[in-house]
């Protein structure tokens, strides 16, 4: 089994602060994420400069596409990204598009399961349209209410895809390996980093964890 690779939530809404959080943590991720309040309020210029800063390491842009998706994907392949996200609550010619989109840039497309409700079916069909990457999500909201994704990654992990399998949801040092461990193949941390008196040395800390799981 390939090592499992840890996913970095850049949320800020500052475009320097998070170059500056991104130059602290790169070293020990392996994806940056310009999540969806970053890239709505920056666009695609905090792609590119990632892209140039970082080379390294793998771009992810947390579009959360709804509709339109190719036209919305396109652009941002273009600047850089090497995965985008579409919602699985969406027409399945949105994922098509994105799907579409990620091919013809060489690059990924990750079907986000938030809100989704069969999960599986849903899952099933974007594997067998060509998603490289299914993304189990408990969100900020649904974590707030107290819901976790361990029961999700484990339904996920039973269909036994052939894809990447991206897990995200409250994820800290308590719970990272028994997430890689139950199926995850992406952990994908934020306040875990981002939060701790030294961003650097929190993340230092994961990629041992992750390492040994």
């Amino acid at each position: 089994m390939a090592k499992a690779l840890i996913q970095m939530a850049l949320d800020s809404l500052d475009f320097d602060q998070t170059i500056a959080l991104a130059e602290q943590v790169s070293p020990y991720v392996d994806i940056l994420e310009v999540g969806t309040p970053c890239i709505k309020y920056n666009g695609l210029e905090i792609v590119t400069a990632l892209k140039a800063k970082f080379p390294n390491n793998l771009i992810l842009v947390d579009l959360k596409t709804m509709d339109a998706g190719e036209y919305e994907a396109t652009p941002f392949y273009e600047a850089g990204a090497d995965i985008c996200t579409v919602l699985g609550v969406s027409d399945k010619a949105t994922m098509g598009g994105v799907i579409k989109a990620a091919n013809a840039n060489n690059a990924e497309a990750q079907i986000d399961l938030i809100s989704v409700k069969d999960k599986k079916a849903v899952a099933t069909e974007a594997a067998k349209n060509g998603a490289q990457i299914i993304g189990v999500h408990t969100g900020l909201d649904a974590q707030a209410a107290g819901q976790t994704p361990f029961a999700d990654l484990q339904a996920i992990a039973s269909l036994n895809l052939g894809v990447r399998i991206s897990v995200a949801g409250g994820l800290n040092k308590d719970t990272i390996q028994k997430t890689i461990q139950a199926g995850a193949n992406i952990v994908v941390v934020g306040a875990a980093i981002y939060g701790a008196p030294s961003p650097a040395e929190s993340a230092k800390e994961l990629r041992a964890l992750v390492d040994a799981a």
